[in-house]
């Protein structure tokens, strides 16, 4: 099956886009409600915004499915990221809204949450994996960049405004301190855009599994608000902001490149 796009580049550089996908198979659709059919908490247009990311050699890898099917950024247990904090899980039930997915009685069981890991979840990890391999094999080392948005204002999630731009090294476990101090000096040498270290999204799964600074691995997420390059009600692609947008994120990924 189908389940993501990965192209291979030629520097140390892994952009990963876990939820950028949008489809849903018919038959998981059918039991959503209409509202949840229409996929509002997509990362919307993530992976337009790193287009970019190729021209800096970049490695990129998209997932085709919604994060409704499957959250990559879960891990496969559904230990909650943040614990005492409202979440959404693994194959979520809530929205963002805290709405449900489902029609009642019609959420996944854990035969099929154990269904929807093996067919969407495993693949796209091995894949992951095996590219952070590779690139540390032919570089000695790997930033991997978890690119996400999410709308700037979710009571469900969090309260009040989120900042412009979130990055995430779980509070410096991913990632070296070189690494973070250079993409926080150039956070603080632009004016165009708020910004938080290790806020309310410290990082996911994937930046929490598979940062290992140590051994040369510097994982990073960016979770951005999405108020700065698109609109958050009608999901529209702004260029004119998207691609001030564009221009900062590509100084934060070199400045983390060193």
């Amino acid at each position: 099956m189908d389940v993501y796009r990965l192209h291979r580049g030629t520097a140390p550089l892994l952009v990963s886009l876990p939820h950028d996908g949008t489809a849903i198979p018919d038959a998981i659709a059918a039991r959503m409600t209409p509202a949840a059919r229409r996929a509002p908490d997509t990362d919307w247009h993530v992976s337009r915004l790193y287009d970019f990311a190729r021209a800096m050699g970049a490695s990129v890898i998209v997932p085709k499915h919604s994060r409704y099917v499957v959250d990559l950024n879960r891990p496969p247990d559904d230990v909650s990221l943040y614990p005492g904090q409202n979440t959404t899980g693994l194959c979520p039930i809530v929205q963002f809204s805290g709405a449900p997915v489902y029609l009642p009685g019609q959420e996944p069981m854990p035969a099929e949450v154990a269904a929807r890991v093996e067919t969407y979840w495993h693949p796209y990890h091995h894949a992951l994996q095996a590219e952070i391999a590779r690139i540390h094999a032919a570089h000695g080392r790997v930033l991997l960049w978890e690119g996400h948005s999410i709308r700037g204002e979710v009571p469900f999630l969090f309260p009040g405004r989120l900042p412009d731009l979130n990055v995430g090294t779980a509070s410096g476990a991913s990632c070296s301190a070189a690494a973070q101090a250079r993409i926080e000096a150039a956070l603080a040498a632009q004016s165009a855009h708020d910004f938080v270290v290790n806020g309310r999204f410290k990082g996911g799964y994937i930046t929490r599994h598979y940062g290992n600074p140590a051994h040369g691995i510097d994982a990073v997420q960016m979770e951005i608000s999405q108020r700065i390059y698109m609109d958050e009600d009608t999901f529209a692609w702004d260029d004119a902001k998207a691609s001030a947008v564009q221009a900062a994120i590509r100084t934060l990924i070199a400045a983390a490149l060193g």
